[in-house]
């Protein structure tokens, strides 16, 4: 839709000024291919553009986008709702439509013969948006657990563990897992470690990629008070001190970056390339059939 006036408003200088801001980080992103969530455009005001790290901000800057949108100031397309997505049916206009959608997303199992299986959990829903194309890229399945995972997913994904080992001939497990650097966040790692191992997966390595201490001492992400609500709070406080910080304030090319040096470490490239030979030879064969038309039912 891109840019669309609805109402009219009139701004002061200083809200003209964070619009202004807004879209060059809005762009910034839509250039390498990112979606913001509010969240995420809030924490690069926190991180780059002197804005308080409080709720009111964040409040006062949300209010201030959706009319800046409302005014046709800011890009419709740029700025995304992962917790209220339409689901819609499919429909095509003809069998050929479809079939050239069978080309684009047919894959042979690229991770055949790996020694080692990895799936990408996320604890929060609004990184979904930057996780699924780096996903997508290393076929990998995706995990979205928005905070402590329920039984039923956790019991799924061990069934789906103990199957990959015995279908793929993997000899190791990973979890590449991403959460909030918070007393829930760090519990989460060991919470999804304790319930895989009950359900019956081993071999199994649940490792935290971001966000680590050790990345907020290299990123500086703006800090949070620790929850002292949270009944794990003491404990995290007397390891990591009276501060918290969202994953969501990472810059998202900096998460993808270290998604990326994680595949590179645990899968090899040269045995899945081979795979996506053989795929795309069996691509361009069913692409043949289609563009000959000879397709049944075709006119």
């Amino acid at each position: 839709m891109g840019k669309h006036k609805f109402v009219h408003k009139d701004f002061k200088i200083e809200s003209m000024r964070k619009i202004a801001t807004a879209n060059e980080i809005i762009t910034k992103y839509l250039r390498a291919g990112l979606r913001l969530t509010l969240r995420q455009l809030y924490y690069q005001f926190v991180a780059h553009h002197d804005l308080p790290n409080t709720e009111k901000s964040y409040k006062n800057l949300g209010k201030l986008i959706s009319d800046a949108r409302l005014a046709g100031l800011i890009d419709w397309n740029a700025i995304e709702d992962r917790g209220r997505v339409p689901v819609r049916p499919n429909e095509w206009n003809s069998i050929s439509d479809i079939c050239n959608v069978v080309v684009d997303t047919f894959r042979l199992p690229r991770w055949a013969g790996q020694p080692n299986y990895v799936e990408l959990w996320v604890e929060k829903q609004a990184l979904a948006g930057v996780l699924e194309p780096v996903a997508e890229e290393h076929h990998v399945t995706l995990m979205v657990n928005k905070g402590y995972s329920s039984q039923s997913a956790m019991f799924d994904a061990a069934v789906r563990f103990v199957r990959a080992y015995k279908s793929g001939g993997h000899e190791q497990g990973y979890v590449l897992y991403i959460g909030d650097h918070d007393p829930s966040g760090e519990d989460m790692v060991r919470d999804v470690n304790d319930r895989l191992y009950m359900f019956g997966t081993r071999e199994l390595e649940v490792r935290k990629i971001a966000l680590t201490m050790a990345q907020v001492e290299e990123y500086d992400p703006p800090p949070n008070p620790a929850k002292l609500t949270d009944s794990r709070a003491a404990a995290y406080i007397d390891q990591h001190g009276d501060s918290s910080w969202e994953v969501d304030a990472l810059d998202p090319e900096t998460l993808v970056r270290l998604i990326t040096d994680q595949f590179d470490e645990l899968l090899d490239r040269d045995m899945m390339q081979e795979i996506i030979d053989r795929e795309d030879s069996q691509k361009q064969r069913l692409q043949a059939v289609i563009d000959s038309g000879q397709l049944e039912g075709e006119e």
